[in-house]
């Protein structure tokens, strides 16, 4: 690119690289004009086609919000019905790249050039990838899912006219309370494991590979450019860019979906305040005003510090469930759960011929489309923060370690709770909604009412976090690339994301809200599959160290 990279923060590779010549310069379509006392500086026609359909979509979804709910369910049965196959073989490919990478010489290649060195402590690292990877749903789906699969895989398989209509993993493990406890957990391992992680090492390799070491735009159309070259740079990129902004904002509103649904059911079992359609949108507007404080106080200023503080949070109440809770069992259970998941991995992630309809099309294929709408978000927030790490470190720090991290956690909060029903025939926590299993679970121990609140707070902040830190990057896609752009177009993202997923909640509720994650998440899908052709292309013409 051209020194215009270093006006818009992008610093230029260190030491020898291979910069992609193109005549191409950041923010060369954007318009930049004021409203009054705000300055914008917008992408044309990225921020137009995508904000307008934002608003639009928002209007019409408020307006026919009777109306819409069969819409928005059947989209989403008739996708994850009919391309099951497709995310699952999608995802596979993702592991598969990111493992090869890590043992080829391509681990070699370091981010940002061949001298660069880390933006961010390995702490700091950490907090941030947690905060924004998969903070809400840990909390959501920690109690919930291993409870949800060992009580489904107890029961054993269950046919209807022909039709299996059960909802246990592959053939279940009825009667066995060992057996359904180690399908239960490894089912649930993997859909929090390596392949969402890879779906976002991915995303995020591609984008800082081609931002910090080839020179061009940290934006999801640079991606492209060793397929489409300066065809990236009109419409086949804006339809591209398009595609990520959608993506990005309606994965980021069923995650919020989620949270609110958690914090609703947390505040009414804490406090007795009534979960209603009006508490849930009041409680989305005040978030979203949080996170609108975070999003003006920047990167460093903002998202960072809140990350470390929610992490310090997580990991006091994840020490406070190992010790108070079946603590033998749990670190037992780490390894044991490790075990039955390499066991069952090349059955559960197998794409064709699955006879557990409901699992495979109800569980895996909604979280594999929904871990792909988010990986615009993720994958360029990630890019942004780890500019100095190796290929090799990159791919092992992003795919590894927090799938590790990840299994611990669901063993500890689902082995806890499957601990108190087969042991203490506690069932509260297995007869609750999917939102209040957390707080049951922590009912059953001690110092519940400071638990129960840790809980909702965590669950908030992680809801700002995760709001501000996609309005940054939704906001950089719609700037052309540029990463400091005036901070209105950062509050418009903001604000919408809330809104689109009240809209969302009043029009269909989470099956509305999980129907717009897939059916963005299938078209990101194909074009990621293509990124994986980009990565190898884009690596095999850099230096290694």
């Amino acid at each position: 690119m051209t020194e215009e990279s270093d006006v818009e923060a992008i610093p230029l590779p260190e030491g020898p690289s291979d910069l992609i010549e193109t005549d191409y310069r950041i923010g060369q379509d954007n318009i930049t004009t004021s409203i009054g006392p705000f300055g914008l500086d917008i992408h044309n026609p990225v921020f137009l086609i995508s904000g307008l359909t934002i608003v639009a979509f928002v209007f019409l979804t408020l307006a026919f919000q009777n109306h819409v709910d069969p819409v928005f369910n059947g989209l989403r049965q008739w996708l994850t019905a009919n391309l099951d196959w497709f995310f699952l073989a999608a995802a596979d490919v993702f592991v598969v790249l990111c493992v090869v990478l890590i043992f080829t010489p391509y681990g070699k290649v370091r981010i940002g050039g061949p001298d660069a060195t880390p933006d961010y402590s390995y702490s700091g690292w950490f907090a941030m990838l947690f905060a924004a990877g998969m903070g809400i749903g840990l909390m959501f789906f920690g109690v919930s899912e291993p409870i949800s699969h060992f009580s489904s895989s107890v029961g054993g398989t269950v046919i209807e006219n022909g039709v299996r209509t059960d909802w246990a993993p592959l053939g279940a493990s009825a009667g066995d309370l060992v057996g359904a406890t180690r399908l239960g957990m490894a089912a649930t391992i993997f859909h929090w494991g390596l392949h969402p992680w890879a779906i976002y090492a991915i995303v995020a390799l591609s984008l800082a590979l081609f931002t910090y070491n080839k020179g061009l735009p940290l934006t999801v159309r640079s991606i492209f450019y060793p397929i489409f070259g300066d065809r990236v740079w009109g419409w086949t990129g804006h339809i591209i860019d398009t595609l990520a902004v959608f993506a990005t904002l309606f994965g980021l509103a069923t995650s919020l979906g989620f949270g609110a649904e958690q914090a609703s059911a947390g505040l009414d079992h804490l406090f007795g305040l009534p979960v209603t359609e009006v508490s849930k949108v009041i409680l989305i507007a005040a978030i979203t005003g949080v996170a609108l404080c975070s999003v003006l106080m920047g990167l460093d200023g903002g998202v960072k510090r809140l990350s470390e503080a929610n992490m310090i949070l997580a990991l006091l109440l994840l020490v406070f469930v190992v010790l108070i809770g079946p603590t033998l069992t749990i670190f037992t259970g780490f390894f044991e759960n490790l075990v039955a998941y390499g066991e069952y991995l090349p059955a559960l992630s197998n794409p064709f011929g699955r006879e557990d309809a409901n699992f495979s099309q109800g569980w895996t294929s909604f979280y594999w489309a929904w871990w792909i709408s988010w990986s615009p978000f993720v994958g360029m927030f990630i890019a942004r923060i780890s500019r100095g790490r190796t290929v090799r470190e990159f791919i092992i720090c992003v795919l590894l370690i927090p799938s590790l991290v990840s299994v611990f956690w669901m063993t500890a909060f689902g082995g806890t709770a499957i601990a108190q029903i087969v042991n203490d025939g506690y069932t509260s926590v297995q007869d609750a909604a999917l939102e209040l299993k957390l707080f049951k679970m922590l009912e059953a121990m001690p110092l519940v009412q400071i638990t129960s609140f840790i809980g909702i707070v965590l669950v908030i902040v992680f809801f700002v976090t995760s709001s501000d830190s996609g309005s940054l990057v939704i906001d950089t896609i719609t700037a052309g690339g540029k990463v400091n752009a005036p901070v209105p177009q950062r509050v418009f993202w903001c604000v919408f994301e809330g809104l689109v997923a009240i809209a969302l909640l009043l029009g269909g509720g989470l099956g509305a809200l999980q129907a717009m994650a897939v059916s963005t998440g299938f078209p990101f899908a194909i074009l990621l599959l293509l990124a994986c052709w980009a990565i190898v292309k884009g690596l095999a013409s850099e230096p290694r160290g």
